[in-house]
């Protein structure tokens, strides 16, 4: 007889595992046995929670998008311009989301994407809301143009460095990457420091 409330426990334990073996394997390209026994359950069980293997990293990517944006609500709650800008930045490279395994999730998502368009349409709901959150912090300090423009420019910037870092050896350099998208902050907002 199944165990009450284990469900949640074990489909975030499968969840965790998917993460950690791309990460290790820097693609999509495990197998849900693989990750069944990372999160000590049977691939059977895993399947019953998940179905197939491209249900369970739907769920993992979700999972990783859900975190970032509860992350993300509780670092802007009272931000405002500049201050809530680089509140975006500082979240999307923290200690949390910018490490190997995250990072190499992301690259092999990104990868998916292009042929899975569940996953499409999931990376393309992030991408408009990383570009929502960020025309509006940035719509008090610069025209509407200037701060659409500006929102792609620091989006592109943070994809490229997690793409960047996905092809280097050794710990990601969290502060390296936030001190270059604030630096191109600094450069579009002409040197204004008000927030």
């Amino acid at each position: 007889m199944p165990k009450i409330g284990m469900e949640p426990l074990r489909r975030r334990a499968l969840i965790d595992a998917a993460i950690r073996a791309i990460g290790e394997r820097g693609s999509l390209d495990v197998t849900m046995s693989e990750i069944a026994g990372r999160a000590g359950v049977s691939a059977a069980l895993a399947h019953h929670y998940f179905g197939a293997k491209e249900d369970l990293l739907f769920a993992t990517m979700r999972h990783i998008l859900a975190e970032l944006g509860r992350d993300l609500r509780d670092a802007v709650a009272e931000c405002a311009g500049l201050a809530r800008v680089r509140a975006i930045i500082a979240v999307n490279f923290s200690q949390k989301q910018f490490r190997p395994e995250i990072i190499a999730a992301w690259l092999a998502f990104y990868v998916e994407a292009q042929r899975t368009p569940a996953l499409r349409r999931l990376l393309r709901v992030y991408a408009r809301r990383l570009h929502s959150n960020l025309v509006f912090a940035l719509e008090p300090l610069l025209p509407r143009t200037e701060a659409e423009r500006t929102a792609e420019g620091i989006a592109a910037l943070i994809d490229g460095l997690y793409i960047r870092r996905a092809l280097k050896d050794g710990p990601p350099d969290a502060a390296s990457a936030v001190a270059l998208v604030e630096d191109y902050v600094t450069l579009r907002l002409g040197g204004r420091h008000d927030a």
